[in-house]
């Protein structure tokens, strides 16, 4: 369900709060995130326990944070996920990115339908590999 475009464009923002990401290394969104780093992304960890993750601030919600945020790349169960995505859209993010396994279509026609791009099920860290 996820167009090229939307990938492509959200690979380009710059801002990316990545929910579910902890200061586990053994987490996969400790990994990817170090990835977007690498990349040249702001990554903004977003963790109810979770103080900072790679030298950054950590926020426990994402309406929390005080800038923008153009990308909420989505680590939680997919019961969760439609959440996350409402308060992605509150916060005016330009795109929303549900991870690998993070599936869920109600939230995916919301998301849409509020004008933001959408990627499901899906890992920023191998669309890069794909480049």
């Amino acid at each position: 369900m996820s167009d090229e475009s939307d990938i492509n464009a959200m690979l380009a923002m710059k801002t990316w709060a990545v929910v579910g990401l902890g200061d586990n290394p053994e987490r996969a969104a400790y990994e990817v995130s170090a990835i977007l780093i690498a990349k040249g992304h702001r990554v903004v960890p977003v963790h109810p326990l979770a103080k900072t993750v790679h030298g950054q601030k950590a926020y426990a919600h994402l309406t929390e944070i005080p800038f923008a945020v153009d990308v909420v790349d989505v680590f939680v169960n997919s019961s969760l996920a439609g959440t996350v995505a409402g308060e992605a859209i509150e916060i005016g993010a330009k795109g929303v990115w549900f991870q690998l396994g993070v599936v869920d279509l109600s939230a995916y026609e919301r998301v849409k339908n509020a004008g933001l791009l959408m990627v499901m099920d899906r890992c920023p860290a191998i669309e890069y590999g794909r480049l």
